[in-house]
């Protein structure tokens, strides 16, 4: 594979063994048909199920969207995101993309890409780590052809410079939250929808997501606008302000609006500012830094239901999700974004619903 770029949509390649190609009828392919043409790695399992989360400090209009269930291999929400990002990706190609030690992004970029036959090189930079960053770091390392860990972001700009220079690759931004890659998100906001006219949740009134790189944020706000529904995303920042902000959601937003054009020969519906929301209170002050009321916010969902959350992004998501419901007596959905049920230290005999 050449490096290209993943935003740059093409004809569809022919079908592999497994994981397939495959345009089924998803919702975004339903209600753009055009976007068939766009390649899709089938990774994921959906849609993911939605259930109510009841008996927590009388809060009744807390539910929750498990895509830490998106696949049997390895689930969260980057499989969205990747089945779009890896669409062209076969055997024997190689995948290059960067995100911080404890990078959930690139675990599953390498598990997933190894499925299509591929491998992966990670570039990646220190942070506070944590237990779940830590286990994430190491089978990271062992999931990815080459790891090369940088001091800080900013020097983990070299190396990924020099390889994308010098090797033959296919390479995934950051978070995998480039245009094509929100097409995922955007899917998933139509899939609750869906769900929503299905009775399996009441439309909800917000949707709490971690926010970090911003594709997940992005595409649910699309998603729900061309749905015509109005709920709004609120993110819980994770990371920098520099990189996890408002602006670099919207400006997702319209790249997917205009990615989405050129194929169907018109652009979905803009989202309304009031749709996006950025909540700033527990952001540890660095990436990965954990927060007490997130902390104790995890150790409650733990004792009631067994859910394990990460520190870095769905401990803090939850807390404040958690805290809207309780406030607010329309329903919020909480978006589960972490897998836990392959980890060491948060193992459990059933980490399903």
């Amino acid at each position: 594979m050449t490096d290209s770029g993943p935003d740059q949509p093409g004809e569809p390649d022919a079908v592999p063994a497994a994981p397939r190609r495959q345009h089924d009828s998803i919702p975004l392919v339903r209600r753009y048909p055009a976007l068939a043409a766009i390649p899709r790695a089938r990774l994921g399992r959906f849609p993911t199920p939605v259930e109510q989360l009841d008996g927590f400090r009388d809060v009744t209009s807390l539910y929750v969207k498990h895509e830490d269930l998106s696949s049997d291999v390895l689930g969260g929400n980057k499989v969205r995101s990747l089945e779009f990002l890896l669409g062209r990706v076969g055997a024997g190609d190689t995948v290059l993309t960067i995100g911080g030690e404890g990078s959930t992004h690139v675990l599953a970029t390498a598990v997933h890409a190894a499925r299509l036959g591929a491998r992966t090189i990670a570039v990646r930079w220190r942070h506070d780590m944590h237990s779940a960053a830590e286990e994430v770091a190491v089978r990271a390392t062992t999931e990815c052809a080459e790891v090369i860990t940088a001091p800080n972001f900013v020097r983990a700009m070299v190396p990924l410079a020099r390889l994308r220079l010098t090797r033959q690759v296919s390479y995934i931004p950051l978070g995998g939250s480039t245009a094509l890659g929100t097409l995922g998100h955007v899917n998933a906001a139509l899939e609750v929808a869906e769900q929503v006219e299905a009775d399996e949740l009441p439309h909800p009134h917000r949707v709490v997501v971690p926010l970090g790189s911003g594709g997940t944020a992005a595409g649910l706000a699309l998603g729900f606008a061309m749905a015509g529904m109005d709920t709004a995303v609120l993110g819980v920042r994770v990371g920098p302000r520099i990189g996890a902000n408002r602006w670099r959601v919207i400006r997702l937003v319209e790249q997917t609006r205009q990615l989405i054009a050129r194929y169907t020969g018109r652009a979905p519906p803009a989202v309304r500012g009031d749709r996006l929301v950025v909540s700033h209170d527990l952001y540890g002050g660095a990436y990965a830094r954990p927060h007490p009321t997130a902390e104790h916010a995890a150790v409650l969902v733990d004792a009631l239901r067994g859910w394990r959350l990460d520190a870095t992004y769905s401990a803090k998501a939850f807390a404040v999700a958690l805290d809207t419901a309780a406030e607010h007596s329309t329903p919020t959905l909480f978006w589960m974004t972490f897998d836990a049920r392959w980890m060491k230290s948060f193992a459990h005999e059933d980490d399903r619903p």
